[in-house]
């Protein structure tokens, strides 16, 4: 199938299709005229991919990993793949290091806030 056939199926667009091949994550055969020619397998591909980015994911540790996620009877599935469980955990450090960044702005927002209401009440 062509990319435009891909990017309908899938729902990515042909741009970030082109951008995942030059990453190495897609490797399509190319035709003699040069145009991409996806396998059928190349949408479930795609499909963990996606997964993968949007957990947060760069595309050189996809690249490592994509062979680590299955589709299972239940969606996609990680496999006993223990470098890929140690990169999703520093993922997880990740967000709550910056959840806690963010408590910490929210409360010295509340804080500014509170004092400059009390200096126009009292002003």
């Amino acid at each position: 199938m062509q990319i435009g056939e891909l990017s309908a199926r899938t729902g990515v667009s042909p741009r970030a299709l082109r951008h995942y091949e030059e990453q190495g994550l897609l490797n399509p055969h190319r035709t003699s005229g040069g145009y991409r020619d996806y396998a059928e397998q190349d949408a479930g591909t795609v499909e963990r991919i996606r997964v993968m980015l949007a957990a947060g994911l760069g595309t050189a540790t996809i690249r490592r990993y994509l062979d680590c996620l299955a589709a299972g009877e239940d969606g996609l599935q990680v496999q006993l793949c223990p470098d890929l469980r140690r990169e999703l955990a520093k993922v997880e450090q990740r967000l709550d290091r910056e959840d806690e960044r963010v408590r910490r702005t929210r409360a010295a927002l509340c804080e500014l806030s509170d004092e400059a209401i009390g200096a126009t009440v009292s002003g």
